[in-house]
């Protein structure tokens, strides 16, 4: 199971597709899983691999996704009801499931999320020098315009080309929807090429040009750091998690109290026009024994 956990992450990896990797490094008898135990937990709640029966699989799906969007790394305790209680710690999360019939468990999720990628235009000092400083911020970048469309998942498009392939490759990156554009060039020629292009109102105002943020540049070493300063500031508000939309995947079974996160294999119960959500099936038969009697 290991190996076949470790192929499948860095199959997705080299995919871009963000993931968390759930690995067990204690496990307490009579816990089903033990250290090395791992998993990878989807954007969706899909859980592939083992760490844990069904009530602790639970607790690792809903802390896994709070990790996955914005929380970090991060160990995750679980502990049966009436355990004696970890002493907290920094970056450690304590859950206390009461359906679990012994065992505690301390498993570390990792999430690994691909690193922007920026399509740059041009071989200019600019590009070049841009390039190099996003590479030093572990930023992924790529050359496929102005021959071909963006890359799957760019995040940005910096068109620096000093008027070759700068009009196609703006035209593309509108039409992939790329959400940050920035064009280098002066006001003059920027508006310029804008007005040749005939956009739209709104597709005009997604292309920043001049580009970069007004820091005084003067060097190509210089410009390229104003944008990408502009870049990492488009990057991280667009990756704001929702925590709106966090807490509605989330309910809390009547039964035991857990918080767990609703997905389509969530047990779940209707009583006429309440929805009951819940952390596993024994909860939910339980419950459906009360109501019914």
């Amino acid at each position: 199971m290991p190996k076949t956990v470790s192929a499948r992450a860095l199959e997705l990896a080299e995919r871009r597709v963000p993931f968390v990797h759930a690995r067990v490094v204690r496990a307490q008898a009579p816990a089903s899983a033990h250290p090395g135990d791992e998993a990878i937990v989807y954007g969706d709640g899909t859980i592939d691999g083992f760490v844990g029966g069904v009530c602790a699989e639970g607790s690792v799906r809903t802390a896994a996704l709070g990790a996955l969007h914005g929380g970090g790394p991060l160990l995750l305790r679980v502990l049966p009801q009436g355990a004696a209680a970890f002493p907290d710690a920094p970056g450690a999360r304590v859950v206390v499931n009461p359906c679990l019939s012994g065992g505690a468990l301390e498993i570390f999720l990792e999430p690994v999320l691909p690193p922007p990628l920026i399509e740059v235009v041009g071989h200019t000092p600019i590009a070049e020098a841009f390039v190099a400083l996003a590479d030093v911020l572990g930023y992924a970048t790529a050359r496929s315009l102005p021959d071909g469309p963006p890359a799957e998942h760019t995040g940005a498009v910096i068109v620096a080309g000093q008027g070759r392939g700068d009009a196609e490759s703006l035209r593309a990156a509108l039409d992939a929807g790329v959400p940050h554009i920035a064009l280098v060039a002066s006001r003059r020629r920027g508006s310029a090429l804008l007005d040749e292009l005939g956009l739209t109102e709104q597709e005009r105002a997604r292309i920043h040009t001049p580009a970069g943020l007004d820091i005084g540049a003067r060097t190509a070493p210089e410009i390229a750091l104003s944008i990408l300063a502009e870049v990492v500031e488009a990057v991280r508000s667009a990756n704001q998690p929702s925590p709106l939309a966090d807490r509605s995947a989330e309910a809390v079974d009547p039964v035991c109290g857990m918080t767990v996160t609703v997905g389509a294999d969530t047990p779940h119960l209707t009583a006429g026009d309440e929805e009951f959500w819940f952390c596993g099936t024994g909860c939910r038969d339980r419950c459906a024994a009360g109501l019914v009697g």
